[in-house]
C-alpha cells in the first residue's frame, strides 16, 4: 500500500530524516518507534504531506509528492498528529463533520457519524460539548473519530497514548486492533514501544533520522536493542 525510499526531510540545514526506507502492507499495523528527536513525527508529517521531503513515495503505486495533503486524505491516507489537533472552540459533533470535510460524499457522513459513536459512546454523551472540555482520554477519542469520518484505508496515528492514564492507553491499543480487523491499515508512531510491538506486526527502530533495525515484533522485542535505543547508548544492529 505505502513504498517509501530514501525519505529525507531537512528543517533548513539540518537534516533529521535520513534515507529511510519503510513498506506498510495492506491490512497491516506497523509501528514506528524510537525516543524523542528519532525522527518519527517528521515522517509522518512528510508522508501526510505536511512537509516538504526528498526521495520516492508511493501509494497504491502511485507517488506522492510534496504539498499534496488534501489530496492525500481525499486519497484515505489519514494522520491524527500528535496533541491530537482538535479544535477546542468548536462542539464534539463540528469536530466530527469537519473529518469529512474533504470527502466528496458529504451527505452520507451525517449517518455515517452514528455508526462510528457507536464505537466512542462517550462522545455521543458529549456531542453538544465544547471539544477543548473534554478530558484527555475523551480528546483523543474525538480525534481518531474525527479521522474515521474521513474514510481512511491508510491511518497514521502519533504517539496516541501521550499523556493519558493506563486505563485509556489500554483503551487506545485496543481501539488500534479493533480497527484493524474492520479493515483499516496503520501506521503506529509510539514512545510506548513494549505496547507498539504487542499490537502491530513489523515495526522499525529509529534513531537520529535513521532506521537502525526492522522486521516482525518478535526480532524487535527481543534482546536489549529497544533499551540501548531508548537510553541513548546507540545500537549495534543494522537495519534489515
Amino acid at each position: 500500500m505505502l513504498e517509501v525510499r530514501g525519505l529525507t526531510v531537512s528543517y533548513g540545514p539540518i537534516r533529521s530524516v535520513k534515507r529511510v526506507d519503510l513498506e506498510v502492507r495492506s491490512g497491516e499495523i506497523v509501528t514506528l518507534i524510537g525516543a524523542n528527536g528519532a525522527g518519527k513525527t517528521t515522517i509522518l508529517r512528510a508522508l501526510a504531506g505536511l512537509l516538504p521531503f526528498g526521495g520516492e513515495v508511493t501509494l497504491d503505486g502511485q507517488r506522492v509528492t510534496p504539498g499534496q495533503a488534501e489530496r492525500l486524505v481525499r486519497r484515505g491516507l489519514i494522520l491524527v498528529p500528535e496533541g491530537r489537533g482538535i479544535l477546542s472552540q468548536m462542539t464534539v459533533r463540528e469536530n466530527l463533520l469537519m473529518g469529512a470535510y474533504g470527502r466528496r460524499d458529504r451527505r452520507n457522513a451525517a449517518q455515517e457519524s452514528a455508526a462510528i459513536l457507536d464505537r466512542f459512546p462517550v462522545l455521543r454523551e458529549r456531542l453538544n460539548a465544547r471539544a477543548g472540555m473534554l478530558s484527555g482520554g475523551e480528546q483523543q477519542m474525538l480525534a481518531i473519530a474525527r479521522a474515521l469520518m474521513a474514510k481512511p484505508r491508510l491511518l497514521m496515528l502519533d504517539e496516541p497514548s501521550l499523556g493519558l492514564a493506563p486505563i485509556i492507553v489500554d483503551r487506545v491499543f485496543d481501539l488500534v486492533e479493533e480497527l484493524r480487523r474492520s479493515g483499516i491499515t496503520i501506521l503506529l508512531v509510539e514512545q510506548k514501544a513494549r505496547q507498539a510491538l504487542a499490537v502491530a506486526d513489523r515495526g522499525y527502530l529509529l534513531e537520529l533520522g535513521r532506521v537502525v533495525a526492522s522486521g516482525n515484533v518478535l526480532d524487535l522485542g527481543q534482546g536489549s536493542l529497544i533499551e540501548n535505543s531508548f537510553l541513548g547508548r546507540g545500537s549495534s544492529a543494522g537495519g534489515t
